[in-house]
């Protein structure tokens, strides 16, 4: 007989991941990855050092489900599902804009860690293959189902528009004033850039 999971548990289990990662977050943008400690963090989240080893091994693999939270990456192939159901440019905005609006309030996280991942190689590689790589695959596969409309190299268009994400934030991040003032119409003129070619 298969034993299934208590829907209870699971639920429980769910928040306590929560609870540590939105006092991770909390953490890391005050005090930057290498200064932060499994100790602050319990802190911060109201429990006890050794919870935290109950739910992440270590705090990089608390630094790498901050990252994959902030992704979406678990939610990624629904998002690309609803797509399907929508005109390809509707679609393009509404997925910015909503990529848009969970990652800029959350710039302070990148700031935090981004030094982490550019000199930490192994680090580097788990983000990448974790949580980088599954959500890559996934828009690649999304484009190569409109494959008919579009005549593009998908791969580069996929990882183009990921740059261009991560670019635009590392900007914000180094202080522009007017990416920091309109952030909000960024989805409209990167669905121009793409699709109206307006250059």
């Amino acid at each position: 007989m298969t034993k299934h999971p208590d829907p209870i548990q699971t639920m429980l289990v769910a928040a306590r991941r929560t609870q540590i990662l939105d006092a991770a977050i909390t953490v890391f943008s005050e005090k930057g990855f290498h200064r932060a400690t499994i100790k602050e963090i319990a802190r911060v989240a109201g429990i006890a050092d050794g919870t935290i080893y109950t739910y992440f091994a270590s705090k990089d693999e608390v630094l790498l489900a901050v990252l994959d939270r902030l992704n979406e990456t678990t939610e990624r192939r629904q998002q690309f599902v609803l797509g399907d159901e929508q005109d390809l440019k509707a679609f393009f905005r509404a997925y910015l804009q909503q990529r848009m609006a969970l990652l800029w309030p959350n710039a302070e996280v990148f700031r935090a860690v981004l030094p982490e991942l550019l000199v930490n190689g192994e680090l580097r590689r788990q983000y990448y293959e974790q949580v980088l790589a599954p959500t890559i695959a996934v828009g690649e596969q999304f484009f190569q189902a409109q494959n008919e409309q579009l005549q593009i190299n998908i791969p580069l268009t996929v990882r183009a528009i990921a740059g261009t994400l991560l670019g635009l934030l590392l900007l914000q991040l180094l202080g522009d004033e007017v990416l920091a003032g309109q952030w909000e119409a960024l989805p409209d003129v990167l669905t121009a850039l793409f699709f109206d070619k307006v250059v």
